[in-house]
């Protein structure tokens, strides 16, 4: 069964045009009132899956992540889904 995404973000990794298939994404903003540190910060969760430009996964990409692409990945989801 094929993911649904909630949102494909057009990116380059490697220097590769490709897509990120947003699964999920959650983003909680801090609280400064909060007990816990996560919550007192806040943090961003997403689940997402690199895929060609046509929308299909791409494991083949996903090995090319570095740690840096890996950011860079996220800050885009996060800047998508503001």
């Amino acid at each position: 069964m094929p993911n649904s995404f909630i949102a494909q973000i057009e990116t380059r990794v490697a220097g590769i045009p490709c897509l990120i298939g947003v699964i999920d994404y959650v983003s909680v903003p801090g609280d400064s009132r909060a007990d816990s540190d996560w919550d007192y910060y806040g943090y961003v969760e997403s689940d997402w899956q690199l895929l060609d430009r046509r929308g299909r996964p791409a494991a083949w990409l996903e090995r090319k992540l570095t740690d840096q692409a890996r950011s860079d990945v996220e800050q885009a989801i996060a800047k998508a889904m503001k």
